[in-house]
């Protein structure tokens, strides 16, 4: 048998890596010494054979680096398109090189960048929520997508089986979000779009958020006239907001400015009763999945104890300076609580065994821990009505205010049900068609 091959068959038995590259460099060393020294050529077998052991060697350590980089190690890309990954990494997985782009420039059923503008995400991809996470992308939003190429625009998501039947008009719920689900969350965050109707009310001058409201016709807003009473006008409305802190999601927010503010004409300042304003904005609001109007009850509609309605808006998650002002928009569920329930509970706090609840109040919530708070004045209080499977809702209440944050006391809300009246009134004298929130 030839030296080379005995060679190169006992270099293949030694099982340590190190102590292949030991030998091969030694032996390198031999022959290049012996060559040197006879003025001979290498023989080429001989190079062919180290050149075969040594390469193996090579590419062993580099199929285990992934695990060496640990998850999370970016690498920058080398784009091969005008549309440039924002980043790209080696799944500690074994996957291949992914990209990490927003959750609706990929196809989840195939993981690859989507071409064709077609997106079937709904129920198939869930954002792991949860702060303790260590994930492969920076941003939640952004999933790692296998492909070369990033899908310039927006995909439309086509119908998924569960979703139907889709009921129309004012007040749908897109329970659970559009486009994804959320798992982990830990704070009460609604999914995208869940509550289409909310939205934000910021300075104009800064875009600080102050106060939410709710959509009730493309281009009136009802929120709480305490939100807005000295404003005269300077901040606008921003519709289909969700997290404040991206604009990764697939459709975007529009915001309008402000024409002029209807504020009820029994508001008090003092004790906040008929908590009601009404804003015009320049111009409509797209209505779509993620924008659309609330239903209100009809006049004198009174919501029944014990109901679980829902509150939504980006207020603060406790009382006080060292309150946080949430990034995502919150889902709070508040029990309807009786009237003269609410009134024994809030006189045995420091308001005192005289004091009298408004009649323009209603009240919810009563359960530690759970509770709107500092910023989600304006905010809607939102109740079911119909048929379950048309997840459709109607505004009971506004929120005005409460005592201290997640305590278990109820909180006092603006009760729509009795101005229904005077926001159609006020809808028809500037000439707004009240049919916009109205159930079909």
């Amino acid at each position: 048998m030839h030296y080379y091959t005995v060679l190169y068959k006992a270099l293949h038995t030694m099982t340590s890596e190190n102590a292949k590259q030991f030998f091969l460099m030694l032996l390198l060393t031999v022959i290049w010494t012996k060559a040197l020294s006879q003025q001979q050529p290498i023989d080429s077998g001989l190079i062919s054979a180290v050149n075969r052991v040594f390469n193996n060697t090579i590419n062993n350590q580099r199929s285990s680096e992934p695990f060496n980089r640990g998850i999370g190690h970016i690498v920058t890309p080398v784009p091969i398109s005008d549309a440039e990954p924002l980043a790209n990494f080696q799944s500690i997985s074994g996957r291949s090189q992914c990209n990490c782009v927003p959750y609706h420039m990929c196809d989840p059923t195939t993981n690859t960048v989507t071409e064709d503008g077609s997106f079937d995400g709904f129920g198939l991809i869930d954002l792991r929520f949860s702060r303790n996470d260590d994930p492969v992308c920076d941003h939640f939003l952004d999933v790692c997508c296998d492909g070369a190429r990033v899908h310039n625009e927006s995909l439309t998501p086509t119908p998924q089986e569960e979703r139907s039947y889709r009921a129309t008009g004012c007040g749908i719920r897109n329970v659970g979000g559009i486009d994804f689900n959320i798992t982990g969350a830990d704070d009460n965050e609604a999914g995208f779009g869940e509550f289409p109707w909310t939205v934000a009310l910021l300075l104009a001058d800064n875009l600080t958020y102050f106060c939410a409201g709710s959509l009730i016709h493309p281009r009136v807003v009802l929120t709480a006239a305490h939100c807005v009473n000295s404003l005269a006008n300077n901040f606008i409305v921003r519709a289909g907001e969700w997290d404040t802190q991206t604009i990764k999601e697939r459709l975007p927010y529009e915001e309008r400015e402000v024409l002029s503010t209807i504020i009820h004409p029994n508001f008090n300042t003092r004790n906040v009763a008929n908590d009601f304003a009404l804003v015009i904005v320049n111009a409509p609001f797209t209505l779509g999945d993620h924008i659309n109007v609330i239903c209100l009850p009809s006049q004198n509609h009174m919501p029944r104890e014990g109901t679980i309605c829902y509150s939504s808006g980006w207020g603060k998650d406790v009382f006080g300076a060292e309150g946080r002002f949430s990034a995502i928009m919150k889902r709070v569920p508040l029990p309807i609580v009786e009237f003269n329930s609410c009134q024994t509970q809030l006189r045995a706090t420091r308001l005192g065994p005289r004091f009298a609840l408004d009649r323009s109040f209603i009240c919810a919530g009563g359960q530690a821990g759970i509770d709107t708070c500092v910023g989600d004045g304006g905010a809607p209080l939102v109740c079911g009505i119909g048929l379950p499977n048309e997840n459709r809702y109607h505004q009971s209440g506004i929120v005005a205010w409460g005592i201290g944050c997640k305590d278990a006391i109820p909180a006092a809300y603006a009760h729509v049900g009795s101005v229904r009246a005077w926001i159609d009134e006020q809808m028809l004298a500037n000439g707004f068609d009240t049919s916009s929130y109205s159930p079909n």
